[in-house]
């Protein structure tokens, strides 16, 4: 895989799951612009993709304006001459239930997520009209905006809808030539080290300890280097067929997430009044009920199961 002459821009890209992509871009070639809200893990970032032979480049900035977007955007053609992909991956956190969950809460974590995906996209996308050889752009999505997670109404309401908005720029953008994809990574990281259930895995490799297999496959969780490959695919020439997608990436694990389907359907002469439906409910309905939330499989019995 060569990105030699491309040129990326990756947001929240100071540490985790956001510097690992900047690295693996910049080690296969593109020139790359790392962007943080911390100055010091941006510089800290560059100095270690410079210091491997890559090139980047740091931008400051909190990402949710419309300012910042374009100011991405300007410094990749001022610093490399183009811009050819954009991962936004910026993201922050403030976990409570909902009827503790504050105004403010609710709207940084949509405003850095959310807002600040469609206005990094949305300068994306004008750039690359310009240029007229088409781009690639790679949003970071999360399990939690597909399945949903206790405590989290903010976050999983701004995973979900970048994935909406995901498919929508993938049909608009299609005939420019630009690619649109979701990635959905799980990985130890800050944001994961959150889960319990993950957190012995997340001080493991953390720790440098390998993960056992059970971890890496049966939960597809590994380090931000494995969710890595999938993000520098997609920026890549092969990728050109790839639109509209989420694809789940972590541990040793690939996958393709569906879209939305109905699952079942009913019909009634004259539409469904509360009592036909109550009537149909239990038999026809019930059984296809979806369940909600991770369903994590039982770790094993074995020394090598866990950590």
């Amino acid at each position: 895989m060569d990105l030699t002459g491309k040129v990326a821009v990756v947001t929240g890209s100071g540490r985790g799951l956001g510097f690992a992509y900047a690295a693996k871009l910049a080690a296969l070639g593109a020139q790359v612009v790392v962007n943080d809200v911390d100055s010091d893990a941006a510089k800290a970032a560059v100095d270690a993709i410079t210091g491997r032979g890559g090139t980047a480049v740091a931008h400051v900035g909190a990402v949710g304006t419309a300012d910042v977007a374009q100011a991405l955007v300007d410094q990749a053609v001022s610093e490399f001459g183009r811009l050819d992909a954009i991962v936004t991956n910026a993201g922050v956190l403030r976990d409570k239930v909902l009827w503790k969950m504050t105004d403010d809460d609710f709207d940084t974590v949509v405003g850095v997520h959310l807002r600040g995906t469609f206005t990094c996209a949305r300068a994306a996308a004008v750039r690359f009209r310009e240029q007229g050889d088409g781009g690639r752009i790679i949003c970071i999505g999360s399990p939690t905006g597909q399945r949903g997670t206790f405590g989290q109404t903010n976050y999983a309401a701004a995973k979900a809808g970048i994935i909406g908005m995901v498919r929508t720029w993938s049909m608009e953008l299609a005939r420019a030539g630009v690619t649109v994809n979701a990635v959905i990574p799980v990985a130890a990281t800050a944001m994961t080290e959150t889960v319990p259930f993950l957190r012995p895995y997340v001080d493991a490799a953390n720790n440098g300890d390998p993960l056992p297999a059970f971890a890496r496959r049966a939960l597809a969780f590994g380090t931000p280097d494995d969710a890595a490959g999938i993000v520098a695919f997609l920026a890549s020439d092969a990728a050109a067929g790839v639109t509209g997608q989420a694809i789940g990436v972590g541990g040793d694990r690939l996958s393709l997430w569906s879209h939305p389907q109905q699952v079942v359907a009913g019909y009634a002469d004259g539409g469904w009044s509360p009592e036909a439906i109550a009537d149909a409910w239990p038999t026809v309905f019930e059984p296809h009920q979806q369940s909600v939330g991770e369903q994590f499989p039982t770790p094993p019995d074995d020394a090598e199961g866990t950590p």
